[in-house]
């Protein structure tokens, strides 16, 4: 076993297996160093070559950056795109917008005024129905029998009654001849009155109970719509009990609102005039009308809690539009302002200086110009100073702009700026405006 190892390395030749994997033979052992290179030294050469790549890059960006500014002084920038409209004149409505709920004019709760078991009810649930219709029966028999008891007292003591006067007359008869006593014929005086007190006493009790006869016929009180039925028939009602049925009358009907108390003079000053303020009720949403109405009432006196005061306006709800207790917003015209400069509201900026607009020069450069608003009807604001008609004004893109810049005109810009055209407004404009001026007027129309 051991010859056959020692042969086989005699015959194996002396291959020295360097770093590269190249063979080296006996004769070459000389020649080739058999030194091997660690793997800490090249992975210092990996690392030294990409700290260059590195730095070559980073030196490329700080030239091109450097260049930029170069280059932009060097080409001339296009001038930002932006939107004309033509300051207009035009017609604006004063509007106080409040928030109000819907209180019928007349809510009753129908209740028994007698006691006694429940017969009938003549109404269905969710009917309408007029004053006077019929609404329940409450069982008649206990106030029939009542009635003609005392319908027989009272020929009872109507008999007593006109023997005593009988008697009476008589009495006084016999003693202007002096057959009788004084004393008798006085006593019979005071016993003609008696009878009369009893006749009268039973007359009352029988109209007690005729009007309770009445009472037990229940007819509704007002017109309106009849809810959910309290009480079902074949029950013991009692005055004491919560009531029956509730009526609410439907039309008319009304909405209470609230308005601060610094739009009370301008409403009052139109009350004086003798005008009549109509009042918009819109959804929920703000968005749809539900129905017009006018004012009907103003509060006595101004809630110190809030600083508010409370109106009534009637509406004739025809289409049942109005619901109780439904929440609307209410839209108080207060007057119209007629031929005022008007401008679109996505046109006004607000900045340190207040409200102004970009105004377009004949060079196409643009100015800002302070401007005093007035009140507000959906996108248009009333312009009470700062503005005349025929100028040019921007209304989109004025967030790009300083002064003196040059604009160019999109396509399709140009527009009328006046009320009639009313461009849509935008809710961003509002930000940095007083909520003195964002209180006044309506809201944008859909």
């Amino acid at each position: 076993m051991h010859d056959l190892t020692d042969m086989a390395k005699a015959k194996a030749p002396d291959v020295t297996v360097l770093r590269d994997k190249t063979p080296a033979f006996p004769g070459d052992r000389a020649k080739t160093p058999q030194t091997k290179v660690k793997p800490r030294s090249q992975l210092r050469i990996f690392a030294a070559l990409g700290l260059i790549a590195l730095l070559a890059f980073g030196l490329y960006r700080i030239t091109s950056v450097s260049q930029t500014p170069g280059s932009r002084h060097g080409q001339q920038t296009a001038p930002p795109p932006v939107a004309i409209a033509t300051v207009g004149t035009g017609d604006i409505k004063v509007i106080v917008n409040a928030l109000g709920t819907v209180t019928p004019i007349a809510t009753v709760t129908v209740k028994t005024q007698v006691n006694g078991q429940l017969l009938t009810v003549g109404f269905n649930e969710g009917q309408t129905v007029k004053k006077g219709d019929f609404l329940a029966q409450i069982d008649p028999r206990p106030f029939e029998a009542a009635k003609a008891q005392f319908e027989g007292q009272l020929v009872h003591d109507q008999g007593l009654l006109d023997q005593a006067r009988m008697d009476l007359a008589r009495y006084q008869k016999l003693l202007k001849q002096d057959s009788i006593p004084r004393q008798q014929a006085e006593d019979q005086i005071y016993l003609v009155a008696q009878y009369e007190g009893s006749v009268k006493s039973d007359q009352a009790q029988i109209d007690t109970q005729k009007l309770n006869l009445i009472y037990a016929h229940i007819v509704s009180p007002v017109d309106g719509r009849i809810g959910i039925r309290i009480v079902d028939p074949g029950n013991y009602v009692q005055t004491t009990d919560p009531g029956l049925v509730v009526v609410t009358q439907m039309h008319p009907i009304s909405v209470i609102f609230i308005v601060p108390e610094d739009e009370i003079p301008p409403i009052m000053d139109a009350i004086h005039a003798g005008k009549t303020l109509d009042v918009t009720a819109y959804d929920r949403a703000n968005v749809s009308p539900l129905s017009t109405g006018k004012v009907a009432a103003l509060d006595s006196q101004i809630d110190p809690t809030t600083g508010t005061v409370k109106l009534r306006a009637n509406f004739d709800n025809l289409d049942d539009k109005l619901f109780p207790n439904q929440f609307v917003n209410a839209r108080l015209l207060i007057k119209t302002l007629h031929g005022v400069v008007t401008v679109p509201s996505r046109a006004v900026l607000y900045g340190a200086p207040g409200a102004y607009v970009y105004i377009l020069g004949a060079d196409d450069t643009v100015s800002a110009r302070a401007v005093e608003l007035g009140p507000q009807d959906g996108s248009m604001f009333a312009v009470k100073s700062g503005l005349a008609p025929g100028d040019r004004i921007v209304v989109d893109g004025a967030d790009r702009l300083h002064e003196g810049a040059k604009v160019s005109i999109a396509a399709a810009g140009e527009s009328d700026g006046s009320a009639e055209s009313r461009p849509a407004a935008s809710p961003q404009r509002d930000k940095g405006r007083p909520k003195s001026e964002r209180g006044s007027g309506s809201a944008d129309k859909p």
